[in-house]
């Protein structure tokens, strides 16, 4: 029996595999929530699919996506990721996620957790569940987007614009974006 799916995740199997078994998925643990937000950060500009085709190398390049040593990369840090054929190698990027360590940190310090303050954002500290019915209905940035990621850019974050903070409130979990009729939406899993 064919399974019904989001219709991004196409037929490749690295795509499905994410789509059933991440995305949408909420994610409570904050090393999950930094790799995240260092491959959406990465992401920006490009499909999600290279991302994610990269993504055990970008595990590689940033230290199992510890964010305290990821915080703690210097110049010398950078110079070696811009050699690394296995990542984007954007020279911003990179820096964005150094200094978004270094950020995510102090929100872990200030809030308790990365969770905790993502959690402050959302309506009752619960996650969004929107039912869209085709691919045409699920927005590219929110007003929560708008929120969060307003907020993030007023801390010092860069590369998490309105539109890529929305697309990892969704591969978070923390909107669940899929189609309504998803083998994956929630109530369903």
């Amino acid at each position: 029996m064919t399974k019904n799916r989001c219709g991004w995740c196409g037929n490749d199997p690295l795509y499905i595999k994410y789509h059933d078994e991440e995305w949408g998925r909420e994610v409570t643990d904050d090393k999950t929530l930094f790799e995240f937000l260092i491959l959406e950060s990465a992401q920006a500009g490009l499909s999600w699919i290279t991302i994610l085709r990269r993504r055990e190398n970008y595990r590689k390049a940033f230290a199992d996506f510890d964010v305290g040593k990821v915080a703690l990369f210097d110049e010398s840090d950078v110079e070696r990721l811009m050699e690394d054929r296995g990542i984007i190698r954007n020279r911003s990027k990179i820096n964005a996620a150094v200094n978004n360590a270094r950020l995510f940190i102090a929100i872990q310090r200030e809030f308790g957790s990365f969770c905790a303050y993502l959690r402050s954002f959302l309506p009752n500290g619960r996650i969004v569940i929107n039912n869209p019915q085709t691919l045409g209905d699920i927005p590219a940035s929110t007003p929560l987007s708008d929120t969060i990621s307003s907020d993030m850019r007023r801390r010092g974050f860069k590369f998490f614009g309105t539109t890529i903070c929305y697309a990892y409130l969704q591969a978070v979990g923390y909107v669940d974006d899929h189609l309504a009729d998803c083998h994956c939406k929630a109530g369903r899993k």
